[in-house]
Order: C-alpha cells, then sequence, then structure tokens
C-alpha cells in the first residue's frame, strides 16, 4: 500500500497517510486545495506517489528542518537556525523532515520562510504548482535465501545482506539509505532469488564457519556490504588490509560502532552539509580528510577508519541502541535479517542450555518477595509464586538502551523474541483502515481505578483513534476481541493457570488459532505464558508479567505506559521507562517483537528528558532519545531550544543544556511530551517550573 492523499477534513490543506504504517500527516495551504495525480519520476528523491495543488503558501506543522535543494539535488538552503529567510525564483525540491513518512515539495517560485512558535510557513510569489511526493517508511525484503544447518551456507546468505543497502556511500548511515535485508529460512538445499547481488565494496570478512561466530557478524556484514567467506582466523580483508578481530564478539561491534559513527561524520561532505555536533567534538582528535573519504570507495573507507584507534572516539560514539542475545542454534538462523537491519550487537550465550538460563539466586528471592496481604492480579490473593522459576533468568548485562533475547527461557529486562514474531512486522498492512484501533478491557470491578488509561490513548492532533472501553467480558466476548483486526489491546484483569479470567470462565491463549490483535498489555499476574502463546497464534507482541504483582502496582505501572507508547515509544522502550517508577517494575517484559511501535511520534523522534534544578533561575536539560522503526540509528535532530542549528546524531543521551526561566517555560509549552523529574515520570502539559 502507498501513501495516500485526501483534502484535510477539517482544514484547507492535504492530508498524507500511509496505510501500511497507520500513520498520518498534514500540510495547511490557506485556501482549498484538490489534489490531482502527478508523476513520482519527476523527483530527485525516490517517492511513492505523488500530487499537485495549487497554492500561495504551505504551512509545515511543528518546527521540523527543512532542506531546500535544487532539482539535482544540491544543497541551497536549510533552516535549522529557525531564521526567516528569502529565496530567489527558481526550481526548488524542499525536503521535510518532521513527517513520519519522507515528504518532498518540488515547485518554481520565489520562496519565503517563516517560523511561528509551533510550524513553518513557506510562501510563494503567486499561486504555484506544489508538488508533494510521499514515500513510506516501511521496507520489504527483496527476497529469502534459502539455508541448510550447515554454517557455510549461512555466511553465504549474509553475504547477500548487503545487497539491500541503498547506497555503498556514507550516507548509508542514514536508515532511509539501508533497505532491509532479504530474509533467510531453512531448508534442504542453498538456494538464492534472483536478482540478490551483493555490492562490489572490496571488502571480505573472514569468519569460523561456527553459529556462535556467524550469528555475531551479521550485522556488520549488513553494513559493510562485505563478501562473508569461512576461515580459521577471524579477521576483515579490505584493499590489501587485515584487520584481525581478536576478543571476537568485543572487535566486531567495535568496527561497527566505528565505522557507522565516521560515516555519521564524512556524509556531512554531501547531500547534508549539516553542523553536526558529534563532528564538532571529535574533528580535533583526528587526522582525518573527510571530503577526500567521502569520494573514496567503500574499501578505502574502511582501511581509513579503522587506521583510528577506537579509543580515540570511544567516547563519542552515540550510544548503542540494541544488544540481541541470541542462542547459537540452527533453528534461530531467520532472526539475522532482523538483527541486521536493528545493527544490533549480536552476543552468543556461552552454554545456551544450561548456566544461561538459569535463575538467578536474587531473581528467585525477588519473585517470592510478595506479600500475603497486598491484592494482587492473582485470581487467589494468597498465592505465592508458583511459576516454573527454572523458565526465568537474569541475562547478562548489557551496555546499550535496549536488549532483546532469542532462545531458551523468559529473561528478566529484556525483550524475548523470535524470528517468526519480527516477520510478521514486515507483513503489517492496515489498508481497511487508517485509525488507530484499541480496546481496553477491565475483567475486576476492583482493578476500574486503571481503566483512566483509555483517556490516554488518542490525545494526539494528527492520528484518528478508535478506542473501545470493554467491562467484564465473557470468554467468548474476549475471543472475539483477540481474533479481530485492532491495533492493541489493553486487559486488565486476573491471569491463571487456567488462562486470562473473564466473567464467565477462563480464555485460554493457547487454544486460539488466530490472533488479529497487533500487540497487547496483560496486566495481570503471570501473564508470560499467555503472552507467548498470542504471539504464537499470530500477535506481534506485547508487555507481560513475569510473576504476581500487586495491583496498585500494576495500576500504576499500566497508566504511564498507556501514555509512552501513544506518544510513540515501542513497546520495549515505553515499558523501560514505565517499569523505572515502581520498584517491582523488574517483574514485566516484552514479548514477541519489542521494537514495535503503536503509533509513529509526531515528529518523527522520541524524546524522554531528564530535568533539574540548578538554582532558582537554571534548570539542566538531558535529553535522550531513542531511536524507532521509522527513524533508526543514524537519524538526526536538532534541539529546538538550545543551538537550534546544530544536528545531533538522534541515539542515547545527547548534551545536557542549561536553560533559564523563560526558556524552560517554553520548552515546556511545545507540546506534550514526558519529562523526568527527581526520578518520576511527569508531562509537559502538567508541569511548571516551580514543580522542579
Amino acid at each position: 500500500m502507498q501513501p495516500t492523499f485526501v483534502s484535510h477534513p477539517d482544514r484547507n490543506g492535504i492530508e498524507v497517510v500511509d496505510p501500511v504504517e497507520s500513520a498520518r500527516f498534514a500540510l495547511y495551504t490557506g485556501t482549498p486545495v484538490d489534489p490531482t495525480p502527478a508523476d513520482p519520476d519527476a523527483f530527485y528523491f525516490p517517492v511513492d506517489h505523488a500530487v499537485g495543488v495549487e497554492a500561495r503558501r504551505i504551512e509545515i506543522p511543528k518546527l521540523g528542518n527543512v532542506f531546500v535543494r535544487r532539482r539535482d539535488g544540491s544543497l541551497v538552503a536549510d533552516n535549522t537556525d529557525r531564521t526567516d529567510l528569502a529565496l530567489p525564483v527558481d526550481d526548488y525540491l524542499l525536503e521535510l523532515t518532521t513527517a513520519p513518512m519522507k515528504l518532498y515539495l518540488a515547485v518554481e517560485s520565489r520562496l519565503a520562510f517563516e517560523h511561528t512558535d509551533d510550524a513553518v510557513v513557506v510562501s510563494f510569489d503567486a499561486p504555484s504548482t506544489v508538488r508533494v511526493g510521499a514515500r513510506s517508511f516501511h521496507d520489504r525484503p527483496a527476497g529469502t535465501v534459502t539455508v541448510t544447518d550447515d554454517p557455510t551456507d549461512v555466511l553465504r546468505a549474509m553475504s547477500l545482506f548487503g545487497s539491500a543497502l541503498k547506497t555503498t556511500s556514507p550516507e548509508r548511515a542514514f536508515p532511509t539509505h539501508r533497505g532491509h535485508p532479504p530474509l533467510v529460512e531453512r531448508g534442504d538445499a542453498f538456494e538464492v532469488p534472483d536478482g540478490l547481488a551483493r555490492p562490489d565494496t572490496g571488502i571480505e570478512l573472514v569468519v569460523p564457519p561456527e553459529y556462535e561466530y556467524v550469528y555475531p557478524a551479521a550485522p556488520l556484514a549488513y553494513y559493510l556490504g562485505a563478501a562473508v567467506v569461512p576461515g580459521d582466523s577471524p579477521r576483515i580483508v579490505a584493499d590489501g588490509f587485515e584487520y584481525p578481530l581478536a576478543e571476537y564478539e568485543d572487535a566486531v561491534h567495535r568496527v561497527l560502532r566505528q565505522t557507522f559513527f565516521l560515516d555519521c561524520l564524512t556524509r556531512t561532505e554531501g547531500h547534508y552539509e549539516v553542523d553536526l555536533h558529534e563532528r564538532r567534538q571529535v574533528e580535533p582528535h583526528l587526522d582525518l580528510d573527510f571530503a577526500a573519504l567521502y569520494d573514496a570507495s567503500p574499501a578505502e573507507r574502511l582501511v581509513a577508519y579503522l587506521g583510528v584507534p577506537y579509543a580515540t572516539v570511544a567516547d563519542y560514539v552515540p550510544e548503542w541502541n540494541l544488544t540481541t542475545h541470541v542462542m547459537p542454534r540452527p533453528e534461530h538462523v531467520g532472526v539475522l535479517p532482523f538483527v541486521a537491519d536493528d545493527l544490533a550487537l549480536v552476543r552468543c550465550p556461552p552454554s545456551p542450555t544450561e548456566a544461561s538460563v538459569e535463575p538467578t539466586l536474587d531473581a528467585q528471592a525477588e519473585f517470592l518477595r510478595t506479600d500475603p496481604a497486598e491484592f494482587t492480579r492473582s485470581t487467589d490473593d494468597t498465592d505465592v509464586i508458583e511459576a516454573d522459576l527454572d523458565d526465568v533468568f537474569q541475562p547478562t548485562a548489557v551496555d546499550t538502551v535496549e536488549h532483546a533475547w532469542v532462545g531458551d527461557g523468559y529473561p528478566l529486562g529484556a525483550n524475548k523474541t523470535t524470528p517468526d514474531a519480527r516477520r510478521r512486522r514486515l507483513q503489517r498492512d492496515n489498508s481497511d483502515s487508517t485509525d488507530i484501533s484499541v480496546h481496553v478491557v477491565c475483567n475486576d470491578e476492583q482493578m476500574r481505578d486503571e481503566d483512566v488509561v483509555a483517556d490516554h490513548y488518542g490525545d494526539r492532533d494528527m492520528l484518528s483513534f478508535d478506542v473501545d472501553v470493554h467491562y467484564d467480558c465473557s470468554v467468548a466476548e474476549l475471543r472475539d476481541l483477540l481474533e479481530t483486526p485492532a491495533n492493541f489491546l489493553h486487559y486488565i484483569g486476573h491471569v491463571d493457570d487456567e488462562g486470562i479470567h473473564c466473567a464467565d470462565g477462563h480464555l485460554d491463549a493457547g487454544t486460539l488459532e488466530s490472533v488479529g490483535v497487533e500487540a497487547f498489555l496483560l496486566n495481570a499476574c503471570r501473564s508470560y505464558e499467555q503472552g507467548e502463546a498470542l504471539v504464537d497464534a499470530g500477535s506481534f507482541g506485547g508487555v507481560v508479567t513475569l510473576s504476581d504483582v500487586a495491583n496498585c502496582i500494576a495500576t500504576k505501572l499500566g497508566r504511564p505506559l498507556a501514555r509512552l507508547l501513544n506518544y510513540g515509544f515501542s513497546l520495549r522502550v515505553a515499558l523501560a521507562i514505565a517499569r523505572d517508577q515502581v520498584l517491582t517494575g523488574f517483574r514485566y517484559g516484552t514479548i514477541g517483537d519489542g521494537g514495535l511501535t503503536l503509533v509513529q511520534n509526531e515528529s518523527g523522534l522520541v524524546v524522554y528528558t531528564k530535568v533539574r534544578r540548578l538554582e532558582s533561575d537554571k534548570f539542566e536539560l538531558q535529553p535522550i532519545a531513542y531511536p524507532t522503526g521509522k527513524y533508526g540509528l543514524g537519524s538526526m535532530m536538532t534541539l529546538t531550544y538550545y543551538e537550534s542549528d546544530v544536528q545531533y546524531i538522534s541515539s542515547g543521551a545527547l548534551d545536557e543544556v542549561v536553560l533559564d526561566r523563560s526558556e524552560f517555560e517554553e520548552f515546556l509549552d511545545d507540546g506534550v511530551f514526558p519529562v523526568e523529574v527527581d526520578g518520576e515520570l511527569r508531562w509537559s502539559d502538567a508541569l511548571t517550573p516551580s514543580d522542579v
């Protein structure tokens, strides 16, 4: 399904709808317009669909960056410093960065840029034909490679991952320039679909043909567009240069991080000549000619990059988004294209059947610390945990923002995922409806305090929500809700060994042949097995509990989780933030595709800001950026309230910013978003400087 364009239902302008990603964006024109089809091939950058409108002005909601180019793609100007500007008559291509899809405006006219508190207005010298092109961020693999259980076959398949790169220039550091690698499945013989070919990068990755070596190499092989060949000693070979990968997993991760980071710096010599904060910081410590590197071959660039000691750049490399532990077994080979697409740091547990899935003593002690006097979401309030503790374990800690697990057991603090769950997101198609459909089910009268979460779903300007609240569902009613297509189901009630509690009995999710609900929260005791059954039956993923939870804790976590999901955080990031608000939040986990987002954030990127008062009129802000499926690693962002002409690589903690009282008030007035004060999650619309 391609993005569509319609006249805006409420204001003069057009609405752009991406039905696959359930995303919307508006462009306001001041006068009525009637979109007519235009040629998508007339745009310098690729677009899926295009229309033309007659307008004197275009108002772009949200203060995003606009890159002004000539029709050949060369950069003329941008508005990153939020300064009004005027440009003479020319044939212009405007690239918008605010929308939840890639948007371009093509117009021949004079241009005048004006900035309001919450929009960018582009005016023309007369009514002009403006062609609007859109490209969905949704990207599907080009095919499926079949492999046997011989690790050498898997290496051959990984050699084809680079076929999905849309460029081997430093622009591959942009997520929109990295397509999804081909899928991998097991079979009786090695087979490759027609049309898949690795780019000629001149880079070779030598990997011992053993699964514990093969799996960690997948993201690096993809990003480098490397040929992956078997060999006794792991190393990189490029342009007559060899780079040994001693301390294998750590070395692979360092090369990926360093190559990606230096690509981000080098790409500022190309189509996006921005003032990049990270380049400002690290360039004085480097002896690199970025202009020359931009035009160099992939192999030449890699050799130059690896000539820089990692210690020189280590403190400047953005905080990495995801570590994925994968048990090195043949049945997990299907996850490789997804960890590659994530640019995850892949680690293989040393003993996938023994120590790595044994619960720690601390974990057991915490799990058994359930106060019998508390009202819990178990159907028996006096039960202590009877779950199989051998299934719950504490995985090795990681130094990334997020953590996923592929293998046995239920990991505390990590997202348990599977190749099948990840594959489902590629098949996501909401073409029958452009609304976000949410069901809130409350099956216990004593828990109705939590049903206010329904108010948090749908509090968004540019999205259309359909939120229904259901009380005391029967088994048949809940079964119907789960089997009918919907975006999210938030269950409030009880779960026990018989299944999900309903008004007239229990629904065992294991009896469902199919599930139409994309994602879910089962806010009930020990819901992980029921959640796993929902994923097995077709749901993409959800949030579950790994033990009994007190009702007050479940409510305290459920409310902010709903609002964070509505803001645009992924399942696992929303849970990580909400989990920090309660002492026993570790009892919650994500299952299935934890990187799934319920909705697209209005500005694309999601940011969580920690705030503390320095003195009476000084406030320190620590913004933390979280990549999402559409704005992945390599996206850029500006801090509109501080040095707005400077771009940041949007991953992890950014620079701390100090604002005075009036600047801080302006910051709080710039929308509705999460803010942390003294460890407590707050929201900007209910916060004043006096509250900090």
